[in-house]
């Protein structure tokens, strides 16, 4: 009982949200309930990593846009994080900061449309 399945998390629009996932970070869908809650599985493209989008209006539903990025983001490896930044804000994301800590690391701070932080990873060295 060590390997991870997924991460889940309750937002009004999973099947927007998970649709611009997939279109502009690479995402795809290995699950979709057309129903209510309306369960969405999203992989990553090595399959490593699965997050459940779900709309739950019973169960709080965080206002990421009024938390700080450090309290919850989504990171996304980038081989050209200034490339991945403005091909994500013309898709609607909005930007919050960025930083370039050493030589070869850019991590870009960014908010998708409905306000989760969403962080994009160049690195010098990867992390895995």
């Amino acid at each position: 009982m060590n390997t991870f399945e997924h991460f889940a998390i309750n937002v009004k629009d999973p099947k927007a949200i998970s649709d611009w996932y997939c279109q502009h970070l690479g995402m795809k869908k290995v699950l979709e309930k057309q129903e209510a809650p309306f369960m969405t599985f999203l992989a990553d493209a090595t399959n490593r990593v699965v997050v459940e989008l779900y709309y739950q209006p019973s169960m709080p539903i965080t206002d990421f846009n009024e938390q700080h990025q450090l309290t919850f983001h989504f990171a996304f490896e980038s081989d050209d994080a200034e490339k991945d930044k403005n091909t994500l804000l013309v898709a609607g994301a909005t930007f919050i900061e960025e930083q370039q800590p050493g030589p070869g690391t850019h991590l870009v701070m960014l908010r998708d449309p409905w306000g989760l932080p969403l962080q994009l990873c160049q690195r010098a060295q990867k992390l895995i």
